[in-house]
């Protein structure tokens, strides 16, 4: 099964990252198009798909993840402007045949990713 998803971690208190806003947009010529938005649900997971097989396309894609509200919400103390505010990760789609998994591991001043399965 083909499509794109994500999930997002909090490594800073060792806890799925739940209620996080988050956008994808498709990249087009420098330009940002609105695909769709979500919020992750209690374990840090989108309850869809944010692409099915039928809406991936080839192509370089962005994910914008509202961590610093999320932090704030949880009490953490997070520096106003915050270090890591909206964390952006752009990625490429060159197969719609296979799945893409675009996790997120995050505390309030690092993050990681990978090309999940």
């Amino acid at each position: 099964m083909s499509g794109l998803s994500t999930h997002v971690l909090d490594t800073a208190n060792g806890v799925p990252g739940a209620g996080i806003c988050i956008k994808l947009f498709r990249v087009e010529a420098d330009q940002l198009h609105l695909v769709t938005s979500t919020v992750t649900n209690s374990d840090g997971r989108t309850d869809a798909l944010l692409l099915t097989s039928g809406e991936l396309r080839v192509g370089k894609y962005q994910l914008q993840f509202d961590t610093a509200d999320y932090f704030r919400s949880r009490g953490s103390l997070v520096p106003d402007p915050a270090f890591l505010d909206d964390i952006v990760i752009r990625f490429g789609i060159n197969n719609t045949e296979e799945h893409y998994h675009v996790p997120l591991l995050v505390s309030p001043f690092s993050y990681s990713t990978y090309r999940g399965s």
